[in-house]
């Protein structure tokens, strides 16, 4: 196998196809310095048998993990500038428009710069961005294979890891594709958050290998640790929730992908697996009536997908996924009604499994039929839910990475 360079890595398109089918992406310099603008158009229609609230046990939420509104709605709309500035550095920003409760909301999702030129394998990229911890965090949800994030990105990271901050990889001068990197973050983003007074609140550390198997198949395996400290840190549910103390976790990432002599065009294959532990200690404030409830918390969380989809024929595919939660908490308090009650009632198990149908017209467009069974909410409340989603892309986007 030929060595792997950070741009071709860069380029390989998640459509299946291995590293080295993608070689002549390297010498694509960016349009010559010309900003590419594209605006993604996303949208669905959902339907829930359950209307209980999204709660799950042994978990508190965080941020904007709630549900999709029940029938039609807008989802959020992706605008995104990407240039280089100059020889040396590369931008790119993205900016976020979604709906909350009748209101156009606009938030800076990413907006950071790298650089091109580094000696000896090393890039930065400083500013606000996602996380290289795991494997769909560092993706935009509209390149994701299934409507919605797995429950284990859901409940531990808010479903993306998202903050401020500088991340330096190093790419290994060998044949089989190393990576090594760490990121020192400002630990606003959950399930860090209101860092204080600390300039760094939250670190992760990752290490990425793989490599081409033949013509036809790649695969990459990912290791990566988060640490990260609130000294308040909310929760998005109606239930009032803080927390202060530290969280860690530790996950890894397995990615196989097939397409026949490297050809994604007519079938393709993508596996995906991860596996996350989080271990979180300190304190957990609950006030959804002005009365504060407040406990000591030491919680053990250990949370997984698995997931595969198949292009079957040109622009048809198909997916399965499976997801599991547990967990293990010690609270010393739990208030019957609050937060701190779904803390301790870490007995359940959630579970989900989602199967998916979707068509691609062109590169541009998607349209894709979920179906989930969601026994998330634990005990026998089991929640079957059909999503109807559309992407649109207008403009020149970047292909993802592998």
């Amino acid at each position: 196998m030929s060595r792997i360079t950070r741009a071709t890595l860069g380029a390989c398109f998640a459509l299946g196809a291995p590293c080295a089918s993608f070689s002549a992406a390297a010498a694509d310099a960016g349009n010559a310095f010309n900003p590419k603008i594209s605006l993604i158009l996303n949208g669905q229609y959902a339907h829930y048998s359950s209307d209980a609230e999204a709660d799950v046990p042994g978990h508190v939420l965080g941020p904007e993990t709630e549900f999709a509104p029940q029938g039609f709605s807008v989802g959020e709309t992706e605008l995104a500038i990407e240039s280089n500035i100059d020889d040396q550095f590369h931008g790119w920003a993205t900016v976020a428009l979604e709906n909350e409760d009748g209101e156009t909301v606009v938030a800076l999702e990413e907006a950071y710069i790298n650089t091109l030129a580094l000696p000896q394998g090393l890039a930065l990229k400083f500013g606000r961005f996602f996380s290289d911890v795991g494997y769909q965090n560092h993706q935009h949800a509209h390149a994701w294979e299934f409507a919605d994030a797995p429950l284990v990105y859901r409940a531990f990271l808010g479903n993306q890891l998202k903050d401020d901050g500088l991340q330096l990889r190093w790419l290994a001068p060998t044949d089989l594709f190393l990576e090594l990197g760490a990121e020192a973050l400002r630990g606003d983003g959950f399930p860090a958050g209101d860092n204080g007074e600390h300039d760094v609140g939250a670190w992760t550390a990752f290490a990425h290998v793989g490599g081409d198997i033949g013509a036809s198949s790649s695969w990459r395996v990912g290791l990566w640790h988060f640490d990260g400290k609130s000294s308040d840190r909310r929760s998005g549910e109606d239930i009032e929730t803080g927390f202060s103390g530290k969280s860690r976790i530790s996950g890894l990432d397995l990615v196989y992908k097939w397409a026949p002599n490297g050809n994604a065009n007519l079938r393709n294959l993508v596996l995906q697996a991860e596996v996350m532990r989080r271990s979180e200690s300190g304190t957990v404030v609950s006030d959804p009536d002005g009365a504060a409830d407040s406990s000591a918390y030491d919680g053990d969380q250990l949370g997984w997908y698995v997931q595969g989809v198949y292009q079957f024929m040109p622009r048809w595919r198909a997916g399965l996924r499976y997801d599991r939660l547990s967990a293990s908490n010690d609270v010393s308090n739990p208030v019957a009604g609050t937060s701190l009650e779904t803390l301790a009632n870490d007995g359940e198990d959630p579970q989900r499994v989602s199967a998916m149908l979707d068509f691609s017209n062109s590169e541009f467009s998607r349209i894709r039929l979920q179906f989930n069974r969601d026994e998330s909410r634990g005990g026998s409340d089991t929640d079957n839910q059909l999503l109807v989603q559309y992407i649109y892309s207008l403009g020149a986007h970047p292909a993802h990475q592998f």
